[in-house]
């Protein structure tokens, strides 16, 4: 019998009362300490959900525009997304950004000088964002999840300009849930033909081939450099169904 096997049949004849954490066990006070925390957690991401739907129940319909935080005013995609915000704002959309720094306040800029809200969903970091000072509506969140969820639920399109991780994560989370039927489909544009080029010809030549996507799953985004395209692209894709949610779309939003 080797020593492990020898350890296993030991444990086995442990009596069962011994099993058993004791009330004063500091192990089990650990836990019921941890347990407690987890409890006011989740509540305080049920009242962030709640407060957040509150204020954003008005601004619809909206638009969520996403972008590096680090490209300033003196990028040319920083223009472009102003102009970008500012037409889908005159025409009648609230614009959703990230409420931080770089093409987030492009984008809240745009819409604020435009005839509908700007929105912000600010998030706290550790670096980079602050918030910026063009939102009519400024929400504050701890949790990523929840401003995500945000997003999704309250966006009718995403406007996705050149960004990096963060930007990469909004663009596939939405194509994920549109793909596999968790929410409603809306319109993805990529603006910025040369920055997307390489990603694109990636999911093209690479996950395509790879039997790893469906051919369908490549008409879940479209890329443009024309901002009155952005804004054409959307009242096509509304021009014969409903901007606002159905009641089958709604239970689909329960669901993420």
């Amino acid at each position: 019998m080797d020593s492990l096997e020898k350890f296993i049949l030991e444990q086995k004849v442990i009596p069962q009362a011994m099993k058993i954490p004791k009330r004063e066990d500091p192990e089990l006070k650990h836990q019921s300490l941890t347990a407690a925390r987890e409890s006011w957690w989740m509540f305080n991401i049920i009242a962030e959900m709640v407060s957040a739907s509150e204020k954003l129940g008005n601004v619809s319909p909206a638009v969520a525009i996403f972008g590096s935080a680090r490209l300033k005013e003196d990028s040319p995609y920083y223009a472009l997304t102003e102009t970008i915000a500012r037409k889908l704002s005159d025409a009648g959309f609230s614009v959703l950004s990230g409420g931080g720094p770089g093409i987030m306040e492009a984008a809240n800029k745009g819409a604020l000088a435009g005839k509908s809200p700007s929105v912000g969903l600010n998030i706290v970091l550790p670096f980079e964002q602050g918030g910026n000072g063009y939102q009519d509506v400024s929400i504050l969140f701890q949790h990523f999840f929840t401003r995500k969820t945000m997003f999704v639920k309250h966006a009718a399109a995403y406007v996705v300009m050149p960004g990096g991780f963060g930007t990469l994560d909004e663009l596939f989370e939405a194509m994920t849930l549109i793909q596999t039927g968790k929410i409603r489909r809306f319109p993805v544009i990529l603006v910025g033909t040369t920055f997307w080029a390489g990603l694109i010809d990636w999911i093209k030549n690479t996950l395509l081939p790879a039997g790893v996507i469906s051919a369908k799953d490549m008409d879940l985004f479209v890329v443009t450099d024309d901002p009155q395209v952005v804004v054409d692209k959307l009242f096509e894709y509304y021009a014969n169904r409903s901007i606002t949610p159905n009641a089958h779309e709604r239970a689909l939003e329960m669901t993420l």
